[in-house]
């Protein structure tokens, strides 16, 4: 094929592997601006030009032949490279600019960085924030998210980025309740206890501890189970029990006094503790708009003393 045919057909081939990764020509078309049947020409044409079946279709759904997986991983090569490109104009800008996803675990989005959002976007006009909260693994590439933050001390060796903050959980209940209910004194003594815990797996019932060089794991059980950190506060805060949160969320009811920390000298594990890292997919040109909002979250956790207690972990 030469070169000239080739350029011709650079945007059917963007708008190909657009349309592997929908999985649907009507999605493409609304993003687009376009219509479906635009939208399936376009793939068409380039199936003419290179004399192969790139995908199967059926009234159902699309499906790759295996000449079209071929060709796809070419395309969406040929995609990031473009964004590349337009990476360099960006890092060329005068003033940060655009836009960025950003996607964060719920709690941490919520009560950690959404409240310096405000901030930032003040202080960069040009520069605006979609902020995804979602406890799940994202995808960076396939969800088109610029920037993930996720709680590991091993963070993907795929990814480039740099951490933020550590995130250190605590058991947390009422004065009121353990004066009614009774202070653990050790782990096994929770197993009396009303324990509010996540409840998505099996195993957020099993609180695990240690403390110097001995490591305890607890059955616990309870009533309520809720995969929210400020809903497990509120529920501590109505006196039903003994709860896990991060220290983060507890901070400002434990300085008050409303709430206290339970089995301090134990330190309490989850697989939500560690550190918070901020990471994007390789490349030899960062933005300015996204070194802009790393610097800047790095600047302000660093000075944020709420993150991480002093009081145990």
């Amino acid at each position: 094929m030469s070169t000239n045919k080739t350029l011709t057909l650079m945007e059917e081939m963007a708008v190909f592997a657009k349309v592997v990764e929908t999985g649907s020509f009507s999605e493409v078309a609304r993003q687009m601006g376009s219509t479906p049947s635009a939208i399936s020409r376009s793939v068409a044409r380039l199936e003419r030009a290179m004399g192969i079946r790139l995908l199967e279709r059926t009234t159902r759904k699309l499906r790759l032949s295996e000449s079209g997986q071929l060709v796809y991983e070419r395309c969406v090569d040929m995609v990031n490279a473009a964004q590349s490109v337009m990476a360099v104009s960006n890092q060329l800008s005068p003033e940060p600019q655009g836009l960025i996803r950003v996607s964060v675990p719920k709690a941490v989005g919520r009560f950690v960085i959404h409240p310096h959002i405000a901030e930032f976007l003040n202080r960069y006009p040009k520069i605006d924030v979609q902020l995804r909260l979602e406890d799940r693994y994202v995808d960076l590439i396939d969800e088109q998210i610029d920037l993930a933050m996720r709680i590991s001390n091993h963070p993907s060796p795929g990814l480039m980025g740099r951490p933020l903050f550590t995130i250190e959980h605590l058991l947390c209940a009422t004065p009121e309740y353990l004066a009614r209910e009774g202070t653990p004194v050790q782990p096994s003594d929770l197993k009396a206890h009303n324990c509010i815990y996540l409840g998505e797996e099996p195993s957020d019932s099993q609180w695990k501890f240690h403390k110097e060089n001995k490591k305890v794991t607890v059955g616990v059980q309870g009533r309520y189970a809720v995969n929210h950190t400020g809903a497990r506060l509120d529920a501590v805060l109505s006196n039903m029990g003994i709860a896990s949160l991060p220290f983060f969320t507890a901070r400002q009811m434990l300085q008050q006094g409303q709430i206290v920390q339970v089995l301090p000298d134990w330190t309490f594990r989850t697989q939500y503790c560690g550190q918070v890292w901020v990471l994007y997919t390789p490349t030899r040109y960062l933005a300015p708009k996204f070194s802009a909002f790393i610097n800047f979250m790095a600047e302000r956790l660093s000075h944020e003393p709420t993150l991480a207690s002093s009081l145990g972990k």
